[in-house]
């Protein structure tokens, strides 16, 4: 992830709009989930945002976990906010996996309801990392 940029600019991968529109539902941690930070949203998931006072913070921190998301993954083809989405609506049928090119764990997906919720968590955890991979790799 050294890549060189000679603006000293990396790409943008995470959008700031996607990061506020899913604070709006953020004591559920969705808004962590996408900027990859999995521990702390399961923590917001579970304890709703820390009884609301975690999330009220989110809403100065946002633009520094977009910052941080856009060092820390690589950007490409594939657009890690259609894939979010596609993950948060749809998980259960594998859309978001089709949508990076797994048809095979999409089919099964769509087949057994996402392994039966617990494909559709460990993609909660892991779908930054799985963007992030395959678009390194189409370079």
């Amino acid at each position: 992830m050294n890549t060189y940029y000679p603006d000293g600019q990396r790409p943008n991968t995470h959008s700031v709009v996607m990061g506020y529109v899913l604070w709006i539902v953020g004591f559920t941690g969705s808004h962590r989930f996408y900027y990859g930070k999995p521990v702390t949203g399961t923590i917001w998931f579970l304890t709703f945002g820390l009884l609301g006072i975690g999330w009220l913070i989110d809403l100065f921190l946002i633009p520094s976990m977009d910052r941080e998301a856009d060092m820390r993954f690589h950007a490409g083809p594939t657009d890690y906010s259609v894939a979010w989405i596609l993950l948060t609506f749809l998980g259960v049928f594998g859309v978001h996996r089709m949508y990076q090119g797994k048809w095979i764990t999409g089919v099964l997906y769509l087949l057994t309801g996402g392994f039966v919720l617990l494909g559709v968590l460990y993609d909660f955890w892991t779908l930054n990392d799985q963007i992030s991979i395959r678009n390194a790799e189409r370079r």
